[in-house]
Order: structure tokens, then sequence, then C-alpha cells
């Protein structure tokens, strides 16, 4: 599931790739969806009738039925650093849990211990 609260700004900018995927061929269609997925994470399965196209007056039809809410640009920015936010601690959390079972090197720690062997070797060939 994408967000359903974007700015002015991005649904603009969301029309206007609806507009361009409803006209393109196929492969462009994909590209176009992918665009919208990544960029504004907005996926058209969340919005739309089963069986349907989804284009610009669809998203102007989920705004109007509030499906999809408006908000100012602060807000949403805030919201976009807080989703980033948690996405890091959860990653951090799952490759934590992937070192403690032995399933994954803890890289930085690795990282780290190769540092300190290298100065070794290094104040070795010094004296």
């Amino acid at each position: 599931m994408g967000r359903n609260k974007y700015s002015n700004k991005e649904i603009n900018g969301i029309a206007k790739l609806l507009r361009l995927k409803n006209s393109a061929n196929r492969a462009k269609q994909k590209e176009l969806r992918h665009k919208l997925r990544v960029d504004y994470e907005f996926n058209i399965s969340d919005f739309n009738v089963p069986g349907r196209a989804f284009g610009e007056q669809e998203l102007y039809d989920a705004i109007h039925r509030g499906a999809i809410v408006i908000l100012d640009e602060q807000t949403i920015a805030d919201m976009k650093a807080k989703r980033q936010r948690d996405r890091e601690r959860d990653e951090a959390a799952r490759q934590q849990e992937a070192v403690e079972a032995g399933e994954q090197t803890d890289w930085k720690e690795a990282m780290k211990q190769w540092k300190d062997w290298e100065a070794q070797e290094m104040s070795k060939i010094e004296e």
C-alpha cells in the first residue's frame, strides 16, 4: 500500500503521469506506473475500481470521495522524513536480528576490526 496523502504539487505530477500513461504503449505504461510507485508512492490499485482504467479523472474522483487527501507541502515533507526514519530503524533492526541469528556478518564491526588490524600492521612497518 502506498500513501493516500499528497501535496497539490504531487497531485499535479501524478495527474501528468496518468495522462501520459493512458496515451502510451504497454512498455511505456509499465515505466510510468513504476515512476508513480517509486517517485510518489502512488499505487493505482489502492484507488481504482477493478477492471477499469485509472486516469486523471479517476484521480480527481478519488480526491473528491476522500480516498486521497491533499495536505500542505511542509506536512508532506515531515511525513516523508518520518517514513524514511522508520524505514532506516526497521532495516537496522532487521540487520541486527540477522547478525544475532548468524545469518549475516556485522559489516560495520568487520570494517572496524579491519581498520584496527591495518593500523597495527602500519605501526609495525614504521618501527
